[in-house]
């Protein structure tokens, strides 16, 4: 016949010190304000620190039960905790306002608002084939016509007389695309510039 293992006895709920604990609800922290008596031996260290941290633990259940409101829920019995009262200091400081850029200071002028997340969404509709496509990037609308082999222009003489040597009609789009993005990036490392030399 097998023998029963004994329970371990039960703990009183009242825990009483000579110095009443404090208590932040807010962040269920429990203050304890007494010296830590703590054996020298190795052996004893183990079971004082888990009666201490029983005691703390037990003492701030009570008073999270005694002094707040407690409201029965379709989720569930709830307990609504206060503002915590205890600063925590902040991992990292306190970020530095960003420089005013260029861009943002015309934009302020002339009430111009970032644009909304459907507005930036890089697709349009196509009333041609009915088809949702992008507007530019891989395969996007402001690229069509470029692989076509045949394409129609209208003739410009002087356009035709400015043309660089070597270049043809079929990579003026390509051209002017990659122009554009090099003037961008210009722009933005001015404004980069600018913004840097602004906040020293």
């Amino acid at each position: 016949m097998a023998t029963e293992t004994a329970k371990p006895p039960k703990l009183p709920v009242t825990v009483s010190k000579p110095t009443p604990y404090t208590f932040d609800l807010g962040l269920l922290l429990a203050n304890d304000p007494n010296p830590l008596s703590l054996p020298t031996s190795g052996t004893n260290l183990e079971p004082a620190l888990y009666n201490i941290a029983r005691d703390g633990t037990q003492s701030l259940i009570n008073q999270l039960l005694t002094t707040l409101p407690i409201s029965s829920t379709p989720a569930g019995v709830l307990l609504s905790l206060p503002s915590s009262v205890t600063p925590l200091p902040r991992e990292k400081p306190v970020p530095q306002p960003k420089p005013e850029t260029k861009w943002s200071a015309f934009a302020k002028r002339r009430g111009i608002k970032p644009k909304t997340r459907e507005q930036r969404r890089n697709m349009q509709l196509n009333p041609e084939t009915g088809e949702h496509e992008r507007k530019w990037g891989y395969k996007g609308a402001n690229k069509a016509g470029q692989d076509e082999p045949i394409i129609e222009v209208e003739f410009n003489k002087k356009k035709e007389l400015e043309r660089k040597e070597g270049t043809s009609v079929r990579g003026d789009k390509r051209r002017e695309i990659r122009e554009r993005v090099k003037r961008n990036e210009r722009r933005m490392r001015r404004n980069e510039r600018n913004a840097e030399e602004g906040g020293k």
